[in-house]
């Protein structure tokens, strides 16, 4: 019910914000609200679903050693980002989606492991090499991976079993070359604030047996304010 009334109010902000606040998507012609303006909203559209990155920015950035984006870009930059995932992902049973502060790339359980396993299934992993690749091709990001489960089976094991997934993901993008100071997992498991679907049904549990890449773009402001300047 929180995050119900949480996303209402992050939509009923957006609204108030009007076509003014709205921007042309270079990659798709289409209006939507600009990345700045989300910012100024205090990302609440954005990062309904799982707030902010997992530790804060602070000392990651500082870890990480990121020089950032500069913000005149940044949205130019996600938007690219955006296009070639969507490119080189096609087909894969993947999503990647624009959330306004971030970028989601989501892994479905069925084609990213076998049932009840953590491990990567073989045919999978060429996809995440170009996930990799887009990384660190694009390095001025911070990294969030997260696992998920549905319902079946006791809670103990299930966010066991979710945060294994979502390590096993973060461990093979860093084998691929993506410094691992740039990222940081949790597993959910059936944590039920976190479903993005029934679990009465075949389909929505394995549409919430998932792992989702949360790639969240660093400024130079952000650098500058990490290192306290």
């Amino acid at each position: 019910m929180a995050r119900r009334r949480y996303l209402t109010a992050a939509i009923a902000t957006v609204s108030l914000l009007g076509v003014s606040a709205c921007v042309t998507d270079p990659n798709t012609g289409e209006k939507k609200v600009s990345r700045t303006v989300l910012g100024t909203a205090g990302g609440a559209a954005a990062g309904y679903l799982l707030g902010g990155i997992i530790g804060g920015k602070t000392a990651r950035i500082v870890g990480a050693g990121v020089g950032g984006v500069a913000g005149g870009v940044v949205g130019y930059k996600m938007d690219q980002q955006i296009k070639e995932l969507k490119e080189q992902t096609a087909g894969s049973g993947i999503d990647v989606t624009d959330e306004g502060d971030y970028i989601k790339v989501n892994l479905p359980d069925g084609v990213t492991f076998a049932t009840d396993s953590a491990t990567i299934s073989p045919a999978f992993k060429s996809v995440l090499d170009d996930i990799a690749a887009s990384l660190i091709q694009y390095p001025d990001s911070l990294v969030d991976v997260y696992g998920f489960t549905d319902s079946t089976g006791s809670e103990a094991y299930n966010l066991q079993l979710s945060e294994r997934r979502a390590k096993a993901v973060a461990d093979y993008l860093i084998y691929k070359g993506v410094p691992a100071a740039r990222l940081a997992t949790k597993g959910f498991g059936e944590d039920p604030n976190y479903f993005v679907a029934s679990n009465d049904t075949a389909e929505g549990r394995a549409m919430n047996r998932r792992v989702e890449i949360k790639i969240v773009p660093i400024t130079q402001e952000d650098v500058q304010a990490a290192q306290g300047n």
